[in-house]
């Protein structure tokens, strides 16, 4: 079984390194094999441009697809996958569009693996486990009053005036927020235009404690099901956020104001434009180390006391291996590669697996991977 790794960017190279300094079978594909060959061409010569009818034409029945490509391109691969009878695995959200093949993959029994990266991946990989340790504990109580969030960003390592740093284009970043969210905030909806709305601080429980700026972002609520929350469980909080250092919101104010402003083809323009000024003056120099910084924690609290509270928390950062940001998103990812090849994971479209065995493995590979992680028992 081969293993069609697509996409060679900065993100990519540990898992794909991983995979193949694993022995496995791995075809490398990308629009560039220059690029390619730069980053792995001392472990494989098999490398080729990426093309959607070359890939065609070698899929076979049981192969795996990794795209590390932009997200435009998952669903027409997974597509493909399903045609040939071959797994896909992504780190990236899970379209609807993806989503809708969750069905025809699971009559062919065929996995389709999604959200398997850093955020959304290994912060899934967290909540798997603080409501499994919950149910399991003795303050376990249908009646009790739950507040969860998770909160994760890459910074700096060492902060700059602008309070960020980027390791790719900024195009993204700038795109993510004119989204609105959705969450829920006392017990009640909470529906955020603009990320800028709703800026709250968070006191991170590092070892040396730490306060960011936070926010939410996308929808968090459909995650409530995903975490294996129950339905009757009485839910005061349930946040999925951005994480980002002291003084960023101050500092990106003029930005905010300007991207407020911007519509159709010409703010799409101004988009573009301010995200290849940001990269001239705010992208990570050679060898500069990168800061992820991750916080998940489930609250339980009866008649107002707390009765529960744990936080799964990590902060890493770029070392000589390499940024802490490419092997937090793409080790996960090969883990799942590997899931997949011994059949570990379930036919059908999925996120991070829920499975303690996996939960407990994969978090275990990520403690080697990150310089600090561990969970933090509030009321021990």
């Amino acid at each position: 079984m081969t293993i069609h790794w697509c996409g060679t960017g900065l993100s990519a190279i540990p898992g794909l390194r991983r995979l193949i300094e694993a022995g496995r079978d791995v075809t490398v594909w990308n629009r560039s094999t220059d690029k390619a060959r730069a980053m792995v061409g001392d472990l494989t010569d098999t490398i080729h441009a990426f093309d959607m009818d070359a890939l065609a034409k070698v899929l076979n029945p049981g192969d795996v697809v990794v795209s590390m490509l932009p997200g435009d391109w998952h669903v027409p691969l997974a597509e493909l996958c399903l045609e040939r009878g071959a797994h896909f695995v992504s780190s990236s959200y899970i379209a609807p569009e993806m989503r809708a093949l969750d069905q025809a993959a699971r009559d062919k029994g065929l996995c389709f693996v999604n959200e398997i990266g850093l955020d959304p991946g290994i912060d899934h990989l967290m909540a798997h486990h603080l409501v499994a340790d919950y149910r399991a504990s003795k303050a376990y109580d249908a009646g009790n009053d739950l507040s969860f969030t998770s909160y994760c960003g890459g910074v700096p390592k060492q902060p700059n005036p602008f309070r960020y740093k980027f390791s790719w284009s900024p195009l993204g970043v700038l795109k993510a927020l004119r989204s609105p969210s959705r969450s829920i905030r006392n017990f009640s909806e909470l529906r955020v235009a603009r990320p800028w709305d709703a800026i709250s601080s968070y006191d991170a429980p590092l070892p040396t404690p730490e306060t960011f700026e936070v926010y939410p972002n996308r929808d968090s609520i459909p995650f409530i099901a995903d975490y294996r929350f129950d339905p009757d469980w009485r839910i005061k909080d349930f946040v999925r956020g951005t994480l980002r250092l002291n003084g960023w919101s101050e500092a990106w104010k003029p930005i905010f104001a300007d991207i407020e402003t911007l519509e159709g083809t010409a703010g799409d323009s101004r988009l573009k434009e301010m995200s290849d000024q940001f990269w001239q003056e705010n992208a990570y120099e050679e060898g500069e180390p990168d800061r992820v910084v991750l916080c998940v924690d489930l609250r339980a609290e009866n008649a107002g006391k707390p009765v529960w509270h744990k936080s799964y928390v990590m902060d890493a950062w770029g070392d000589a291996r390499g940024t802490a940001m490419a092997r937090l998103v793409s080790i996960p990812v090969s883990l799942a590669v590997d899931s997949v090849l011994t059949r570990e994971i379930a036919a059908g479209v999925s996120a991070a697996p829920h499975d303690p065995k996996l939960v407990a493995r994969y978090l275990g590979e990520v403690n080697q991977l990150a310089q600090h992680l561990t969970v933090v028992d509030h009321l021990s």
